[in-house]
């Protein structure tokens, strides 16, 4: 068939509309108009002209049509029509519902939050009791699994909190002498870098390393499983996910924020004193303000704190892949939410910490 013939065609006379050639979808667009205007006020539509029908000619035809009585149509025309005539007269979607109000709104949140805080605290509940269960059977808990955990957690971060101990070490150095050289003490700068690394930075800093690297492993590891079914069919064969999973995720991450603490803080010391002897102070003069400044009291309490920002970076990261929806984004999105809720958890830990010290005069 030539494509003269195969050219959609519209033409009216009196009460009949006649319509010919193929109507489809890559022909009609400047028919459409005309046709519709034809169609007006037609009796009968004669579609024995018509040699192709697609879903949009359908479309176009009963559109034209209305009320009129559809004449000459092919055995293949005919289906079309009748497959699309059954789609139109078919129910309807739902449309769209108004959004809530803003108290209503307010509410929904609201619930929503009170929800994930009580699923928090379950899932804590649930880690909590198996970790008194493993204590009374140590053999419950996978070594092979907690030293893999510490090997990717913690030796794998060395080189990552090695350079940033020494920078912030560095930048401290500077940006304090420009200050304290302005009233002549400079000889202080050490008290001030050891004594901020130790308490507050090292740990919190190493707290974001784990968070960032850790804590979004474990929620993309945890997540793939969990959209691979891979944590149900655990469920079916009566493995306790969160013994098997969670529970060395959590013991080594405790294991190593100490760690991290440590390498930081340590090359954090060895970068103010790298500034402090290209400002003309010698090593031991830095290292006796150390020794006034720094106490065993204030190591301490910051080796402490890291020990429970490990924890909470952990079972945020486990949660948030455990609890992952299915689809393509449901891993990145647990990833996102591990890094972001560890960050902001390390944060309001480390001001409760910091109240706690004041309030205790350490």
């Amino acid at each position: 068939m030539s494509e003269q013939a195969e050219a959609p065609a519209s033409a009216r006379a009196g009460d009949r509309l006649s319509l010919s050639g193929a109507l489809t979808t890559d022909r009609i667009g400047g028919l459409w108009d005309r046709v519709l205007r034809d169609g007006q006020g037609a009796q009968v539509v004669d579609l024995s002209g018509v040699s192709v029908l697609d879903t949009s000619g359908a479309a176009l035809v009963l559109a034209a049509a209305g009320e009129a009585r559809l004449e000459g149509a092919g055995q293949g025309v005919s289906a079309v029509l009748e497959r699309a005539r059954a789609a139109l007269d078919g129910p309807r979607p739902p449309a769209p519902g108004k959004g809530l109000s803003l108290v209503p709104s307010l509410g929904a949140w609201g619930v929503a939050r009170v929800a994930a805080g009580r699923n928090a605290l379950g899932f804590a509940g649930e880690a909590l009791v198996l970790s008194l269960a493993v204590l009374r059977h140590p053999r419950r808990l996978r070594l092979a699994d907690v030293l893999r955990h510490l090997d990717e957690a913690g030796l794998r971060a060395f080189p990552l909190a090695i350079l940033l101990g020494t920078l912030i070490g560095v930048i401290l150095a500077f940006q304090s002498s420009v200050a304290m050289r302005q009233f002549g003490a400079e000889m202080y700068i050490p008290a001030l870098v050891g004594v901020t690394l130790v308490r507050e930075l090292g740990p919190l800093i190493a707290a974001i390393i784990l968070s960032g690297r850790t804590g979004s492993a474990y929620a993309a590891e945890l997540g793939t499983m969990t959209v691979n079914e891979e944590v149900d069919a655990l469920k079916i064969m009566g493995v306790e996910p969160v013994a098997m999973l969670v529970l060395p995720r959590l013991v080594a991450a405790m294991l190593v924020m100490p760690v991290l603490s440590l390498v930081m803080n340590l090359f954090g010391l060895i970068g103010m004193t790298l500034v402090m002897y290209g400002l003309g102070f010698s090593t031991p003069m830095v290292a006796n303000q150390l020794q006034n400044w720094l106490n065993l009291g204030a190591l301490a309490g910051g080796l402490g704190k890291s020990v429970v920002f490990g924890l909470a970076i952990a079972m945020i990261g486990c949660r948030a892949g455990l609890s992952a929806g299915r689809g393509p984004r449901a891993v990145g999105d647990a990833a996102t939410a591990a890094v972001v809720g560890g960050i902001v958890a390390t944060v309001v830990l480390d001001g409760i910490f910091a109240i706690l010290f004041y309030r205790l005069g350490w």
